[in-house]
């Protein structure tokens, strides 16, 4: 008891010490300045608004959804089309309309030139050495001038014609095997995405029968999957343990390996053989760079990674999505056939200067780009520095997502927009390459897409072709189409699309 005492003694002495008062003062005078500062800088600071129904550490994570894009709109027509929601610890700016994604990507382009920071994307990219998520700097820049100059011109686009060609010709090869038959369009447009991007990115399929491909279909599956996935711990950092504990780290670790050493294969191979066929690809192209020491062997995998990504599952949902609203809508099928056969007249087979003249048919892609948008969320970015946009106060290290499915379907931009409607396009300037922001699928400003030539030659021959060489029904027993969306990197269709094309006499 009486040591007790003692201690509880020493103890009031040392808070009565004066310099224990003192510090005691300055602290509470500094806590009381901090937080009339803060007050003050939150009630000046202009925010977008916010949707409520915000949670403690979750933020507005739970109103996403399995399809974002939808309820982002949702939310964006009852708040702006501008919003400000909470990621967990991440403010995040929602962009809905023309007017807010040209103000980001055009007017403060600089300002939001950056990639917000994702554990799945450093691990599958070899930390972020491909032109897509790479920070913005200097080593961006030398990976953007590679593939505008010299992977993606529209003089290399061009070159590759002849694989765009016969990639073509075994798809109509096999729909005519089966003509009058049910044929899996899907699966198809799937499998010639995958041959055309591989034999112009690294010089040869791998995506047919045989073990091979099945093991290169399975790697690019589960590569995609994984990179369209949210890392919670990228949102909310004191649950980044989940990733451990329900195993998703480790199948990331897992498919970043399989894909490290599929790359690996394929390089060891081309070096090793290099006269086999002969003629150039992106691969050949990345590794004369690689040997002049201006990019390292990761940076030539990673933009490799790249053109799968963004090449192979995009441009099959466009056709898919394309077919599908041709299939509901016999009269604009009839009126994009008739153009295409009076281009053709007599000829067998369509060059690019006969594509040149198909006028309703570029429409028709277009209207499927606004209507059916493969990535409905662009890619985000972060903001580089304090800046004002429409009026609203946007801090740095905010991240920004630009809703361009809700934009294809903006009322403000289109009339009628919840209608599949191409000749809406007809008489308008309006284009895809990202000057004019009621259309931006490839996005637009310094951070767009530099593959666009590449996808809409693709596009455009295989749609040609089909509509040329067969006619197209629905089986007899579908009487409407499923058009539940699939989730994922690009919106594919969840019921495979199933059509009979009856080969032209």
């Amino acid at each position: 008891m009486h040591i007790q005492k003692t201690d509880s003694k020493k103890m009031d002495e040392t808070l009565l010490h004066p310099f224990a008062i003192f510090q005691a003062l300055i602290s509470l005078f500094l806590l009381i300045i901090l937080t009339k500062w803060l007050t003050k800088s939150v009630k000046n600071k202009n925010s977008p608004p916010s949707p409520p129904r915000r949670l403690p550490i979750l933020g507005h994570l739970h109103q996403l959804g399995s399809l974002p894009h939808h309820n982002l709109h949702s939310m964006a027509r009852k708040h702006g089309p501008l919003m400000l929601l909470h990621f967990g610890s991440v403010p995040t700016l929602i962009a809905s309309s023309a007017a807010a994604a040209a103000e980001i990507m055009k007017t403060h382009d600089l300002s939001f030139a950056d990639r917000p920071e994702s554990r799945v994307s450093r691990r599958l990219l070899y930390d972020n050495k491909d032109v897509s998520v790479a920070p913005y700097g200097e080593y961006w820049r030398q990976l953007k001038s590679i593939c505008v100059v010299q992977l993606l011109s529209n003089k290399r686009v061009q070159s590759f014609h002849s694989v765009r060609a016969e990639e073509t010709a075994i798809l109509v090869t096999k729909i005519g095997e089966s003509s009058d038959q049910c044929v899996n369009l899907s699966q198809m447009f799937t499998q010639l995405t995958n041959d055309v991007v591989c034999r112009s990115a690294i010089g040869r399929k791998y995506g047919g029968d045989g073990e091979d491909g099945e093991r290169f279909l399975a790697i690019l599956r589960n590569f995609l999957e994984v990179l369209g996935t949210i890392s919670i711990g990228d949102f909310v950092p004191c649950l980044s343990w989940i990733g451990r504990f329900n195993g998703f780290d480790g199948r990331v670790d897992r498919i970043a390996r399989e894909v490290d050493e599929f790359l690996e294969g394929v390089i060891r191979e081309r070096l090793e053989n290099p006269l086999e066929q002969a003629g150039e690809n992106f691969l050949d192209i990345l590794l004369e760079i690689h040997r002049n020491n201006s990019i390292d062997r990761d940076s030539v995998k990673a933009i490799i990674l790249d053109v799968f990504a963004a090449g192979t599952d995009t441009t099959a949902t466009v056709l898919e999505w394309t077919m599908t609203e041709l299939l509901r809508h016999p009269t604009i099928l009839e009126k994009l056939q008739n153009e295409v056969r009076e281009v053709m007249k007599d000829k067998h087979d369509i060059t690019e200067n006969d594509i040149e003249k198909m006028h309703f048919l570029k429409a028709v892609i277009k209207e499927t780009l606004r209507f059916h948008i493969p990535i409905p969320l662009l890619v985000p970015r972060v903001a580089r520095e304090d800046v004002k946009i429409m009026g609203y106060d946007i801090s740095a290290g905010t991240m920004v997502m630009i809703n361009a499915w809700a934009i294809g379907r903006d009322p403000a931009s289109w009339d009628d927009p919840e209608s599949f409607h191409p000749e809406r396009f007809l008489n308008s300037s309006i284009d895809y390459k990202g000057l004019d922001f009621e259309l931006i699928p490839f996005g637009a400003g310094r951070r767009g897409c530099p593959g666009t030539a590449f996808a809409m030659a693709t596009n455009e021959s295989v749609l040609a072709n089909l509509v040329h060489k067969f006619d197209w029904k629905l089986p007899s027993q579908c009487d409407e189409l499923d058009m539940s969306e699939l989730p994922g990197v690009a919106i594919r269709r969840v019921v495979p699309l199933l059509a009979i094309g009856t080969q032209c006499k």
